[in-house]
């Protein structure tokens, strides 16, 4: 298998067999690809009914997952964010534009259904780590 596997201990990661993220070494700057990550709290399994805490936790998710493999948000090229309405897009797009500020990455914003009920918003991102 090329690259490193990042796990976070997801359950919906053990029960689909993916990692939260896949490493690709390259001499210009490691890719970093996360999955589509939502706004589970995985040390308790618990999820808020607010869409704005969901980002949240979607992007400590994906900052975690990113500081595991040497990155971090300013490293970020492209982000998907997945909203089950255009509501939830309203409540969540200043908590997006925080988060992604330091890196203006490429971004496409889907409304679509999820998997579960409870989860509102699912955000997906693409880094590369700057050279040592």
């Amino acid at each position: 298998m090329p690259g490193t596997r990042i796990r976070s201990g997801s359950i919906w990661e053990d029960r689909a067999s993916y990692a939260r993220a896949v490493v690709l070494p390259d001499p210009g700057g490691d890719w970093v690809l996360v999955s589509g990550t939502t706004g589970y709290d995985y040390a308790t399994g618990a999820i808020s009914d607010d869409p704005a805490a969901q980002a949240r936790q979607c992007f400590a998710n994906i900052e975690r997952a990113l500081a595991q493999a040497g990155a971090g948000l300013e490293d970020l090229v492209r982000i998907r964010v997945i909203v089950t309405s255009v509501a939830v897009f309203d409540a969540i797009i200043d908590v997006v534009g925080e988060h992604c500020r330091s890196a203006m990455p490429a971004n496409t914003t889907i409304v679509a259904g999820l998997v579960a009920p409870e989860m509102l918003v699912e955000i997906e991102v693409t880094a590369r780590k700057r050279p040592a």
